[in-house]
């Protein structure tokens, strides 16, 4: 599209050369919905281009127009990057990318042996089977593999458990790689020393986020995360509701197990005093709700400024 809004050329991505594309129009600004793919595509048209990453929930524009089509949406993007008016999506460094990458990977093999240890617990309840069997422990497999069930269950129960031993075995590998990963960068040995916080949480918590700089202050890192409490206000009234959930849930999930290690097993002072002071108000959920906040404004200060875990009023 040029200056005057008018469309000089149309091209599908899956069938151009983006290279060849990026040099022709070198100089230019173009703009890309992120998508499952769209890294490759960013890095490709960078070496060219001003490319500006989209983010889709804040594209209301393309979501609430009548006709959506590749081609409509397109369009209105190329307005968008005239007007200067592109929503725009954070890119990760190639470093945070591997860390995402690592993680999210592992919490793939954790979800597949999962679901395979669902349907062991489903076979086992067809035949009747009620001993609470868990298929992810040794002791579990071990009694599992000593059943006898009739064919053809008996093979489908031992593929199973095959299935599930292999990924254990690509789970523990990864495991090496990431605790490895995050020994090696600063910002991860940073929230190591937070009690509770070990190295995949860590580098969970660091690849989600991505550079810190991007965030204005804490609140936009508790936003992000989706532990800000929901306010609604009528009149003089303002009530506090439960939380956004915006963000990753696993990460917020992460946060919550890290938030109860500290205070249950721990017994980190900061956090624990936080926490016994809200649960004594409240209930205990969401006292340990508001403690995962309350560790993750911390993070947020220790990467901001680059320090080790030292909370005001514990030492003093």
């Amino acid at each position: 599209m040029n200056e005057a809004g008018e469309i000089v050329e149309e091209v599908r991505v899956e069938n151009a050369n983006l290279d060849d594309l990026a040099q022709r129009y070198a100089g230019a600004q173009a703009a890309l919905e992120a998508t499952s793919n769209h890294y490759h595509i960013y890095d490709t048209l960078s070496e060219h281009l001003d490319v500006t990453v989209a983010h889709p929930r804040e594209l209301t524009q393309i979501a609430d127009t009548d006709k959506k089509t590749d081609r409509v949406d397109a369009k209105e993007l190329a307005r968008m990057v005239r007007l200067n008016a592109v929503p725009e999506s954070y890119v990760p460094t190639d470093e945070i990318r591997q860390a995402r990458a690592l993680v999210r990977g592992r919490q793939s093999l954790v979800e597949n042996r999962t679901e395979y240890a669902n349907k062991i617990h489903g076979l086992l309840s067809d035949h009747g089977i009620t001993e609470d069997v868990k298929p992810l422990s040794v002791e579990g497999r071990e009694f599992l593999r000593e059943l006898s069930l009739p064919t053809p269950w008996e093979t489908i129960l031992e593929s199973y458990l095959e299935v599930i031993e292999t990924l254990t075995e690509e789970i523990e590998r990864l495991d090496a790689t990431i605790e490895e990963r995050a020994g090696s960068l600063e910002e991860t040995q940073l929230l190591m020393t937070i009690p509770g916080v070990s190295y995949y949480t860590a580098l969970t918590i660091y690849a989600e986020l991505g550079e810190i700089s991007r965030f204005d202050g804490h609140k936009s890192v508790v936003s992000y995360v989706g532990l800000n409490p929901v306010i609604r206000e009528s009149g003089d009234s303002r009530i506090e509701g439960s939380i956004s959930k915006r963000g990753s849930g696993r990460v917020r999930w992460l946060l919550v197990q890290a938030a109860l290690t500290a205070v249950h097993t721990c017994n980190d002072e900061y956090l624990s005093r936080f926490y016994d002071r809200l649960a004594s108000r409240k209930n205990s959920q969401k006292a340990i709700v508001a403690t995962a906040r309350k560790m993750l404004v911390s993070m947020f200060y220790m990467l901001d400024r680059r320090e080790v875990y030292d909370p005001p009023g514990v030492n003093t």
